[in-house]
């Protein structure tokens, strides 16, 4: 089961990733974990994304779609993976395409969370203060300014992302301001449903 999760930051997209996760057993290639991941560490990707990450930024296609290549070729993702946070431009989108298609692995599923933008920095403003309150850590873009900031990237660069599986007939939209709970069915449902087949790019 090889699966996109498409939507702005503070969509939920982890929070569904998780689930499925647990429910199909494939790994979550979340490009945020991993240059996270890299960042703490010292990595010469990671010392490259920090100052942008700390910014709310992108960081740029050489370095996402190098981690990326790397770990799809690991073990764990040999039976399909979830990718959230990734392709976030047309470019890395087409970059995956290729990708997948020299290892004759195509895309199960698109799926977009659809959200009203309008309350998505309320949501992240909870999500810290749940944070703090808990004696957690908030992270560096995980804040009200740097949220606006990722906010006008996301439109900018990875909204015309779901333009690109849209038109090639790969993106089905589910409604992300449902309660969590609602949001899980109606994914599943598009999972379990005939037209979840392995989706190959339409000319």
């Amino acid at each position: 089961m090889r699966i996109i999760l498409l939507g702005p930051p503070g969509a939920g997209k982890g929070t569904q990733a998780t689930r499925l996760i647990a429910t199909h057993g494939i790994p979550q290639l979340s490009t945020g974990d991993m240059l996270r991941a890299a960042v703490a560490a010292g990595t010469p990707t990671g010392l490259k994304a920090k100052d942008v990450m700390a910014a709310g930024g992108l960081v740029s296609d050489e370095i996402v779609i190098g981690i990326v290549a790397d770990r799809i070729e690991e073990e764990d993702a040999n039976r399909g993976f979830i990718l959230d946070g990734f392709p976030r431009t047309v470019a890395q989108a087409e970059a995956l395409d290729a990708m997948l298609k020299s290892k004759d692995k195509p895309l199960d599923a698109v799926i977009e969370l659809g959200v009203d933008e309008a309350i998505l920095g309320a949501r992240i403003a909870k999500r810290v203060a749940e944070t703090i309150a808990s004696g957690g850590t908030v992270r560096p873009d995980d804040n009200a300014d740097a949220f606006k900031t990722r906010l006008a990237a996301y439109r900018e660069l990875t909204a015309p992302v779901s333009d690109y599986y849209r038109q090639t007939c790969r993106l089905q939209v589910v409604d992300g301001m449902a309660p969590i709970a609602d949001v899980s069915q109606q994914i599943d449902r598009l999972l379990s449903a005939p037209s979840s087949e392995p989706m190959r790019k339409q000319a």
